[in-house]
């Protein structure tokens, strides 16, 4: 699999705080139907643009990555601080705008999958009835598509594990998409 010109948004994302990001061949990321259901009857975020039943099912998903043969996997290491939000913000921020970057150096199908709830309203626009106020920027979880994040990690040589205190090292997980 060719890697060469993918290495700068490898190297960009570890200069930004990104722990590790490596390229992957998206049959290597696994989708389940288990993972949609906890997102509808096990999260507390679900009412939002970016979760069920308005993203994609894993069958739609698994349909999508057999459109690519490459995909970077970025991995985020985050403690619990006070600016943990803040920095998983600006690291998700970075993405979408390196998943820019990458559609204009010519890899036009590119497209990036973030982790956890949306992070950019207070207040889902959803909530009431309206359209998401920032299409552009929102993007879904990879958990929300029904990808199974652990075994994509693992599957991948990344170490991840459940979590028993909110006060543990969260590790968090994006895909971006590349061709």
């Amino acid at each position: 699999m060719k890697t060469a010109d993918l290495e700068k948004y490898i190297e960009r994302a570890l200069a930004a705080g990104f722990n590790h990001a490596t390229v992957i061949h998206p049959s290597t990321v696994v989708t389940a139907p288990w993972v949609r259901m906890k997102c509808l009857f096990g999260c507390p975020y679900r009412h939002s643009h970016c979760c069920p039943p308005t993203t994609p099912t894993p069958e739609e998903t698994r349909k999508v990555l057999d459109c690519y043969m490459r995909a970077i996997l970025f991995h985020i290491e985050a403690p619990r601080t006070p600016e943990r939000g803040k920095r998983n913000m600006a690291l998700f921020e970075e993405l979408v705008k390196m998943e820019g970057e990458i559609f204009k150096d010519g890899h036009y199908k590119a497209f990036v999958y973030l982790a956890g709830p949306c992070p950019l309203c207070r207040e889902c626009a959803k909530l009431k009835n309206e359209p998401c106020v920032l299409p552009g920027k929102a993007r879904p979880s990879m958990e929300s598509c029904g990808i199974d994040v652990f075994q994509t990690a693992r599957n991948n040589g990344f170490f991840i594990e459940t979590l028993r205190e909110k006060t543990e090292t969260q590790n968090l997980y994006c895909l971006m998409l590349v061709d």
